[in-house]
């Protein structure tokens, strides 16, 4: 296993598929876990604030036998009090992996660069590969063959779309993106997805269609038009990405058995319909659920035989 897991890129198809098979034996049988982490301590670095992410961290290390600590946006100023690099230093002193939840993608690498101790992307600008992992996980478990998948992702190219490219490369599936123009997924992470996808034969498919994206589609996946950060485009936005709704009219488009997701918090009424994510075709809670899950398998398999 890698010593970081700061993106899916980074993992090889074996290390992908072992997440995924580990996930599902803890989630079936987590007395089985309970005490795997007993006396490990992950230091919980929070730059943006998250109801998910500090809930599935913290109770999967207590289901663990492990601690986690919480440090709140004002707690460390990461990069403006104290660069990563000392912070990343005083921590493997202390505790055992950290995670964190930032803004800028260099912050995690420069802390993962800087210490011992495994560090954990919970989510940066570029990339959200924990909530990645889950979505895979929801469609194995929803019954979907990923290598013979088609996964539409409707509206911003951003972190989570970028993460659910190289998970699609990853599994073999194909991926079509929709997103109004100029709001395309990052190409250098397209082109990674690329090479990621030649061993497993994987397709991605780039569109400003959201029509043409959705048709045929297994599963259905769109998220928050204006992301933490981006606050001052809302209205900008809100005008530009409505043709994107994913409402019935769109879903209609897709297969009859296909599945909705999002990685929540939804804007209802925006990005998605209140009809939509309410229906019987919406998985969402249950990737935030299994976001849970996955973030054990994933602090298992770095922290579980690190000493200190």
């Amino acid at each position: 296993m890698i010593e970081d897991f700061l993106s899916i890129h980074d993992l090889s198809l074996y290390e992908f598929s072992q997440i995924l098979d580990m996930t599902e034996k803890i989630k079936e049988q987590p007395q089985n876990y309970r005490n795997k982490l007993k006396d490990k301590v992950l230091a919980m670095i929070f730059q943006k604030p998250s109801l998910r992410t500090r809930m599935t961290f913290e109770v999967g290390m207590l289901q663990l036998g492990g601690e986690a600590v919480y440090l709140a946006p004002s707690d460390i100023q990461m990069g403006k009090r104290e660069t990563p690099h000392d912070v990343g230093k005083n921590m493997e002193r202390w505790v055992d992996g950290i995670m964190i939840r930032t803004f800028a993608h260099q912050e995690a690498i420069d802390l993962a660069q800087a210490t011992r101790i495994p560090v954990i992307n919970a989510l940066t600008d570029l990339l959200h590969p924990c909530q990645a992992m889950a979505d895979f996980f929801t469609l194995r478990e929803s019954n979907k063959d990923l290598t013979s998948l088609k996964l539409a992702y409707v509206g911003d190219g951003n972190n989570v779309c970028h993460s659910l490219l190289f998970a699609a490369a990853k599994s073999g599936c194909r991926i079509s993106v929709a997103t109004p123009q100029g709001y395309e997924p990052d190409p250098a992470i397209v082109k990674q997805a690329g090479q990621d996808s030649e061993e497993t034969g994987e397709s991605v498919h780039l569109t400003n269609d959201p029509s043409e994206a959705v048709e045929g589609a297994d599963a259905v996946y769109t998220d928050v038009w204006a992301s933490m950060g981006q606050e001052k485009e809302k209205n900008k936005r809100a005008r530009i990405f409505a043709p994107f709704q994913v409402n019935k009219e769109l879903m209609d488009k897709a297969k009859t058995d296909a599945v909705f997701m999002h990685c929540l918090p939804a804007h209802r009424g925006e990005e998605v319909t209140d009809e939509v994510i309410d229906s019987a075709q919406s998985v969402v809670f249950d990737q935030a659920e299994n976001r849970l899950h996955v973030q054990k398998t994933i602090m298992l398999l770095l922290m579980e035989k690190r000493n200190k």
